[in-house]
C-alpha cells in the first residue's frame, strides 16, 4: 500500500503549481502517520484506507495552503498601500481553500459526489479506480464526477448566480 500511496502522492504533487515544497514521500510520510499513528487504525479494507488517505492527504495539502497563506497575510509584516499595488489573480493556495471549503459544502449536501472528488484530485485515482474503491459502477463514478464538477464549478464562480450581467 505504501508503495501505492507514494505513486499517487507523486502524481498529485505533478499536477500542483510550482513552487510546491511539499514532496511526494513527505506527503505519504504524513498522511501514514495520521492514519496508523495511534496504532491499529482498523481499516475495513481497501476502499476504506484509500477514503481515510484522501481525507488524511487532503487535510495535510489544506494546512500547508493556510499556513502558506497566514505568513502571506501578516507575520508581522508591514503593510502596503493597496491602491499602489495591482491585484492578482487567485494564488495556488487560495485556490486550493476555496476548493476546500466548496468541498465541504458538497460533502454536506452529496456525500458520493464529495468522495470521489477527494478520491480523485486528492489521491490521483482514475475514474475506474475511485469506482473500485467505493464500490460503485465506472458509470456512476463518472455521472457522480460530472455532477461533482458542475457543482463545484458553480460554486467557485463569484459572480454565478448573483445578478451579474455580462
Amino acid at each position: 500500500m505504501y508503495d501505492e500511496l507514494r505513486k499517487l502522492a507523486a502524481a498529485k504533487l505533478a499536477r500542483e503549481a510550482a513552487g510546491q515544497t511539499l514532496q511526494p514521500t513527505a506527503l505519504v510520510h504524513e498522511a501514514w502517520l495520521r492514519l496508523v499513528g495511534r496504532g491499529d487504525p482498523g481499516f475495513a479494507g481497501r476502499a476504506h484506507f484509500f477514503a481515510a488517505a484522501a481525507e488524511a492527504m487532503r487535510r495535510i495539502l489544506i494546512e500547508q495552503a493556510r499556513r502558506k497563506q497566514a505568513q502571506r497575510h501578516g507575520g508581522g509584516l508591514q503593510r502596503l498601500d493597496i491602491d499602489a499595488l495591482e491585484l492578482a489573480r487567485l494564488e495556488p493556495d487560495d485556490q486550493l481553500l476555496a476548493v476546500n471549503e466548496a468541498l465541504d459544502r458538497l460533502a454536506a449536501q452529496h456525500p458520493l459526489p464529495a468522495q470521489l472528488v477527494k478520491l480523485r484530485y486528492f489521491v490521483g485515482l482514475t475514474v475506474q479506480e475511485a469506482a473500485e474503491v467505493l464500490g460503485i459502477s465506472p458509470e456512476r463514478a463518472k455521472d457522480s464526477g460530472a455532477f461533482a464538477r458542475a457543482w463545484l464549478f458553480r460554486e467557485l464562480q463569484p459572480d454565478y448566480g448573483r445578478g451579474a450581467v455580462g
